[in-house]
């Protein structure tokens, strides 16, 4: 299992256990990862570091200081 943290600008969108569709979008020297419909996004990550899954399950949503925060499991 493999788990990435995504960041949110709202709360109440997403709750643990759901099951969302994630979108990988590419720049010059990295990726990225969108979260269903735009819910959330992921840091950018290396090649190396790529994701091989389509969808994942919520494990934990969270806040901190620096705003939301959803913890997204994988299949990996």
């Amino acid at each position: 299992m493999r788990q990435m943290e995504f960041k949110m600008e709202r709360t109440g969108l997403l709750k643990e256990g759901d099951v969302l569709p994630v979108t990988e979008g590419r720049l010059p020297d990295s990726y990225y990862y969108t979260l269903g419909s735009a819910f959330a996004m992921s840091a950018n990550y290396k090649y190396r570091e790529r994701l091989k899954s389509s969808e994942g399950k919520v494990v934990r949503v969270h806040e901190t200081e620096k705003g939301f925060f959803v913890t997204v499991e994988f299949d990996e």
